[in-house]
């Protein structure tokens, strides 16, 4: 199995060669918009930190950023700050270098004289970046080269018993042939962390499935609030999840059924290859943007209750197991998980279907949250999301 991909200098490969205008800070974030706006083959988000934070949310948002910069689905990076935030252009440049050697650009803004010649040449530089990006190649790479985060949103009890599963079956396919699949949101691990845990490859990981419930739900109660006052979501509940156990029992099925191998804090590096959990909030924009920083080239989303979400640097493939979900949302949905609750297709067949279409993303098929310009991103912080 193996898909068209971009080879990077520091040795990944990405499936798209997008070049990235990375807003320091929110004061930075319409500017860069701007440059994005002028130039095809650029792609930028709306930061809403980078200032005013405590030093914790801060190296979130550090980490996101850096790693947005690493992901290998960026050929380069025009950087932008307003210059008196607490994400200083110095601190956001040595963060990126620790993670890769890619062609970087600087601007900030109160020193090149204002927004406007802040994008008269932070468009030429994407320019130049966006030129050069398009004589690489595409080459012809292993599953794996892939690292795919997996992610539920609006979900309903179709997602466990049909589009989880198929993600999971995905999922297995690629780590039996040395890729690597992620699973995230630590909330919805609380009450089948002791099946997750069972799956850890040693005592050390084990403990550290536990360590990160743990951590979570301390986190809102040293804030007066629990994780249960969130989640399940109105939606959620609309959709017939009782509890959040139930939920988190429909959740763990996205991962497979492999050995888990590792567990990364948010938004570091992926570095072991089969499954690894990374340490998330449910809250999706926040948790992708924590896989991608760490390295995902892909997403797959699956929804019960249909969602647009997507992502400037990654795709991000939405699967349903809600045939009417499927049916009113098809603009936004790219893979219908029914025919297993229907018995219409086994879980071999589907996960056949959908790892196919994995193969086209990452060859560079767009997904409907591509064609239609979805780029929302969140970070995670110390006062969590549920």
């Amino acid at each position: 199995m193996e898909f068209y991909g971009y080879k990077r200098a520091d040795g990944k490969v990405g499936v798209r060669n997008h070049v990235l205008i990375l807003p320091a800070s929110v004061c930075a974030s319409d500017t860069a918009r701007m440059i994005s706006e002028k130039v095809k083959g650029t792609v930028t988000f709306n930061n809403q930190n980078g200032c005013s934070q405590v030093p914790a949310d801060q190296k979130y948002t550090m980490d996101m950023m850096a790693g947005y910069a690493a992901n290998p689905n960026i050929y380069g990076i025009v950087v932008v700050s307003l210059g008196c935030e607490n994400c200083q252009m110095d601190l956001v440049v040595e963060e990126i270098k620790k993670r890769t050697n890619k062609p970087m650009k600087t601007l900030i803004i109160q020193e090149e004289g204002g927004t406007l010649k802040t994008v008269e040449k932070g468009t030429r530089y994407a320019i130049e970046l966006v030129q050069e990006a398009s004589l690489i190649q595409k080459e012809k790479f292993p599953i794996s080269e892939l690292i795919i985060g997996t992610e539920c949103g609006g979900s309903d009890p179709t997602s466990g018993l049909a589009a989880n599963p198929v993600v999971g079956e995905v999922c297995d396919r690629i780590v039996e042939n040395q890729g690597t699949a992620v699973l995230s949101e630590t909330t919805e691990f609380i009450g089948a962390e002791h099946i997750l845990a069972k799956r850890a490859k040693n005592q050390e990981i084990k403990n550290r499935i536990y360590e990160i419930i743990e951590r979570y739900e301390k986190s809102l109660e040293m804030v007066g609030e629990s994780v249960r006052a969130g989640n399940p979501s109105p939606g959620n509940k609309a959709g017939g999840i009782t509890t959040l156990e139930e939920k988190s029992l429909g959740c763990i099925h996205k991962g497979g059924t492999k050995e888990i191998q590792d567990v990364i804090d948010y938004a570091l590096p992926i570095e072991k290859k089969g499954l690894v959990i990374m340490d998330t909030p449910g809250n999706d924009p926040s948790s992708i943007a924590g896989m991608i920083a760490g390295g995902a080239q892909i997403i797959l989303f699956t929804s019960g209750r249909g969602t647009p979400t997507g992502n400037p640097i990654a795709p991000v493939i939405k699967i349903t197991g809600n045939k009417i979900t499927y049916e009113n949302m098809k603009d936004n949905i790219d893979f219908n998980a029914s025919p297993l609750i229907y018995g219409e297709k086994s879980l071999k067949t589907l996960g056949d279907m959908l790892l196919k279409e994995v193969l086209e993303v990452a060859s560079g098929k767009m997904t409907r949250a591509e064609i239609l310009g979805f780029i929302e991103t969140s970070v995670m912080r110390i006062c969590n999301y549920a």
